[in-house]
């Protein structure tokens, strides 16, 4: 059950790297990789975390995407 980010996007328009990131929300660089790549489901302390560092919704950086093999 991936979810699907902005992730990368949001990092871009502020100018910060996926270490910077890390370093702001208290998680190392490959962490926020993984996440980017959807291979990570982060925890909602992290989700939230991230959303305030970017001043943005939940909605705005992740949304949940159903398996399409479940239905």
């Amino acid at each position: 059950m991936p979810l699907k980010n902005t992730l990368k996007i949001q990092r871009a328009k502020m100018g910060i790297n996926q270490s910077d990131l890390g370093k702001l929300v208290g998680v190392s660089r490959q962490t926020i990789s993984l996440i980017e790549r959807g291979d990570y489901n982060p925890s909602i302390t992290l989700v939230l975390k991230l959303c305030k560092v970017f001043n943005v919704s939940v909605e705005e950086v992740f949304c949940y995407q159903e398996d399409q093999e479940n239905e």
